[in-house]
């Protein structure tokens, strides 16, 4: 009798739970549902030159060189429970091609309908929900996210707006965008946009970002320049500020500056491996600005179809080639810090036997990013600009790829992250894949010769 009270006491129990399960897994899209478990996973470090994931009980550091991709509208498409699944797709897709790390937008300024931030500090949260469902879903897929903090350019607002905003204030802010840099209360309202993202909690998981370990970076900046080259002093002074300020805020994640990588004026004796003389003007110093202390990585983009217009594909290759040696070179030489080239895109030009000029300049950075890990060296890693999923065609540019409807580029993308991974298997690789496994029937020559 004892035992049929229990069951009788415990069928509705199971009931309940099941009922809660499948709300929870069928409709948590559509609702802020409390999220239920997420998978443990360590927050990434440096060591010298190289990325060291450090696992969630301290034994011990495994080294991490990355595969991954940019989709910068992850959160505006999380602010509409209708279209999460979209964002989740893409998780899932570039998990699933073995990629670890995914760059996307943590801003949105101005007085748009999925605007994060209104006006200076003050926030709709409901976008700020956005973003606390596309880091529950990251780690949910075990991707880690570097999140841009602001942007260059005028889309989704830019540092514009914020000029913007300060003479709406009545307060005197010259008409140039130079003054984001350099005036004191834009820099306030930047750093209170900081400190509200930095120590937001997560209305999904309870985790404050500064606690997540599904974030594997913040970046200052989504392509920095100055309108005039002779605020680099200025620039320069604000990455440090900057810097500084998050640091103050959260120790446990790694900061960049977002830069292209184009070298400065300081720096004649690289001017060469700049696409142009342009690029060299604006402000910016690939070495001067990732040197700063605070500065945990240097990061570099990577356009030659955009920087050299009127090439022809050899010459582009070659710019491309000795454009990551380079930089990989300082990283280790000179920086003494991993190098992260956190935009790689081409446009898909189709070639012979169903390849694209894509495939030739991402397989060139693939290339030296395998070697760089071979040596143990600078070249941490590469991310592809930019991946989509079906039906997102609002948010493509002439660079973007659905990557499973071009197979040759897909293909790539895989190799890529499998022997990556098999660098760093220590042997084991071998006896852990098994049929069905991503990376199953890949051997690699790992060998350091």
């Amino acid at each position: 009798m004892e035992g049929e009270w229990k069951q009788k006491r415990l069928y509705p129990l199971l009931g309940t739970l099941s009922i809660l399960l499948f709300l929870y897994f069928n409709f948590s899209d559509h609702f802020n549902f409390p999220v239920l478990w997420l998978p443990a996973i360590g927050f990434v470090g440096t060591n010298s030159t190289k990325f060291v994931i450090v696992e969630p009980d301290g034994s011990h550091q495994s080294t991490l060189y990355i595969n991954g991709w940019n989709s910068y509208w992850l959160m505006e498409e999380s602010v509409w429970g209708p279209s999460r699944s979209r964002v989740s797709n893409m998780l899932r897709r570039g998990a699933e091609m073995g990629m670890s790390v995914c760059r996307t937008w943590a801003f949105n300024d101005g007085d748009g309908p999925n605007s994060l931030q209104i006006s200076p500090g003050v926030f709709n949260e409901r976008v700020f929900q956005g973003l606390d469902y596309v880091i529950v879903e990251a780690r949910r897929h075990q991707v880690r996210l570097i999140l841009s903090l602001v942007n260059n350019l005028n889309a989704y607002g830019g540092k514009a707006q914020y000029v913007r905003w300060a003479q709406e204030a009545g307060i005197n802010v010259s008409s140039s965008t130079d003054s984001f840099f350099s005036h004191p209360t834009i820099k306030d309202y930047y750093k209170a946009y900081i400190k509200a993202v930095v120590t937001r909690k997560n209305s999904l998981s309870g985790v404050k970002y500064s606690e997540e370990p599904a974030i594997f970076a913040w970046e200052l900046m989504n392509e920095p320049r100055c309108a005039s080259s002779s605020s680099a002093p200025i620039l320069q002074a604000w990455i440090t500020e900057m810097a500084a300020f998050i640091k103050s805020l959260d120790q446990k994640h790694l900061v960049t500056v977002g830069l292209e990588g184009f070298y400065g004026l300081k720096t004649t004796e690289r001017s060469g491996v700049n696409p142009g003389d342009w690029a060299s003007k604006l402000g910016s110093d690939f070495i001067q600005n990732s040197a700063i202390d605070d500065i945990d990585f240097a990061s570099v983009h990577a356009y030659p179809d955009s920087w050299l217009p009127d090439a022809d594909l050899e010459e582009k290759a070659n710019f491309l080639s000795h454009w990551v040696d380079s930089h990989i070179s300082d990283g280790e030489y000179v920086l003494k810090k991993p190098v992260l080239f956190t935009e790689v895109g081409s446009i898909m030009h189709r070639k012979k036997q169903g390849l694209y000029d894509t495939d030739t300049f991402l397989k060139t950075v693939y290339d030296k990013i395998y070697e760089s890990a071979k040596k143990r060296q600078a070249g941490a890693g590469a991310l592809i600009w930019q991946l989509l999923v079906e039906g997102m065609e609002e948010y493509s540019d002439q660079f973007s790829i659905v990557a499973w409807d071009y197979p040759s580029t897909h293909e790539l993308i895989i190799e890529q992250s499998c022997r990556l991974r098999s660098v760093f298997a220590e042997g084991q690789v071998e006896r852990k894949l098994q049929h069905g496994d991503l990376c199953f029937g890949k051997v690699f020559n790992n060998s350091n010769e």
